[in-house]
């Protein structure tokens, strides 16, 4: 039992060096490295907000923290989950029971990294049959494929899943210990609600958009953290 058990500590010990060698470089847990991480979250948040095409928000952030050596954002659909659309949706998009509904779910990635995942539920006859085509065969991004619409965007909401400084933070700046070990940051850490409309006003999409730490999974700038 003893020996098992001295196993396993050395198992969870060199995961966590690994883990910790695997971190990009000047992440390492701290006052200053969490308030650059908070400046990043609500930077990211803001321009995902004040643009329609969060596939071109991503795209963005990626080539300019240089994350992928061609930074250009993939759809990895999902072909087995299926959400059909609830009463709520067919309200937003004014439509009856009977109105066919597509639905994608997919993650969007930019080299190795998982930026999103998204849950899109779309009308199908308000989009024209080549987008239809592209949405059901293809990995382009829903943003890319409906172009065309030269859409609006309307943030239905807008939620913070991460804070890297506890609140009330910018009344009084907390004083965090500097350790060697990397930032703590959770699988997910924003989502967005928001419904697409054409140049009509006329609402074809519901998507809801759940953005992931990978987006901070590049060397932050020189400091010890402090």
């Amino acid at each position: 039992m003893k020996i098992r058990m001295l196993l396993l500590a050395a198992l969870l010990c060199h995961g966590a060096v690994q883990a910790q060698e695997k971190a990009p470089a000047g992440w390492q847990d701290g006052t200053m490295t969490r308030l650059k991480a908070q400046a990043l979250l609500q930077t990211l948040n803001a321009t995902l907000l004040s643009n329609p095409s969060a596939t071109v928000t991503l795209q963005n952030w990626c080539a300019d923290h240089k994350m992928a050596g061609e930074p250009r954002i993939r759809a990895l659909r999902d072909q087995t989950t299926r959400k059909p659309a609830d009463a709520a949706t067919r309200e937003l998009f004014k439509i009856g029971a009977d109105e066919p509904v597509g639905y994608r779910r997919v993650q969007l990635t930019c080299g190795d990294h998982i930026f999103s995942e998204a849950d899109n539920w779309y009308v199908k006859s308000r989009l024209t049959p080549e987008m239809n085509q592209l949405l059901d065969s293809s990995d382009t991004p829903f943003g890319l494929a409906v172009k065309a619409l030269n859409f609006s965007r309307k943030t239905l909401s807008s939620t913070l899943l991460w804070s890297p400084l506890p609140a009330g933070w910018e009344m009084k700046m907390p004083v965090i210990a500097t350790n060697k070990a990397p930032l703590t940051i959770p699988e997910q850490v924003l989502q967005h609600r928001a419904l697409l409309s054409r140049e009509d006003g006329t609402p074809f999409s519901l998507v809801v958009e759940t953005y992931r730490r990978d987006l901070f999974a590049f060397p932050l700038d020189a400091g010890n953290g402090q």
